[in-house]
């Protein structure tokens, strides 16, 4: 089996940089998961910028029904927001969440605002016992995982998001978590009444 030739020196510079788009492309839609920069700077020359091939290889891409998204800190296509609507209504593929009730996304959404979290941090968020069933949904479908156990008597198990979760929800990193502000002005959540009634 010959060896992976990643630098191509016998190309001319236009049609080395293509065929490194190409690499890119063909690596992207082979995979299922995000593809981080150390597995792509694999396919190119040494000392090429991955994110400028990203770069064109997303012009490329222009007018097209799908696009490269950075989440969770590597790129993956995915089909553009707008066509949501008709693959679901072709393909019956229902909702990305997996059919999470109301009540599962906001667990959801409290464990990746206050991680780790244990079960009881989650009683004081909602002040009601958060069942072991519906932490095992979220962790079944893969949205949250075990993290470090607690230092309180017991060291009971904390719960964490994981890079499913990020690409559930189409996020880089945590730090792109809407803010409480930002919550607040699309009606997600209620703005504490001291805050309303300041400015």
């Amino acid at each position: 089996m010959a060896e992976f030739d990643r630098d191509l020196p016998d190309l001319p510079p236009e049609l080395r940089w293509r065929e490194w788009m190409r690499r890119i492309e063909a690596v992207l839609f082979a995979s299922a998961s995000p593809v981080p920069r150390e597995d792509l700077t694999r396919v190119v020359g040494q000392g090429v910028s991955v994110d400028l091939l990203i770069a064109d290889v997303s012009a490329d891409l222009e007018g097209r029904v799908f696009e490269i998204a950075k989440v969770a800190e590597g790129w993956m296509f995915r089909t553009r927001v707008a066509y949501a609507p008709a693959i679901r209504a072709a393909a019956d593929v229902g909702d990305q969440l997996m059919d999470l009730s109301e009540f599962d996304v906001a667990v959801l959404a409290a464990i990746a605002y206050h991680q780790p979290i244990t079960r009881d941090g989650l009683k004081d968020i909602f002040g009601k016992e958060i069942s072991r069933d519906l932490i095992g949904r979220l962790h079944a479908r893969g949205l949250i995982g075990t993290g470090p156990r607690s230092p309180r008597r017991g060291a009971p198990y904390t719960f964490v998001t994981t890079e499913q979760f990020l690409v559930a929800f189409g996020l880089e990193t945590l730090h792109d978590l809407p803010d409480r502000e930002q919550l607040a002005d699309a009606g997600v959540v209620a703005v504490p009444e001291q805050d309303a009634s300041e400015g």
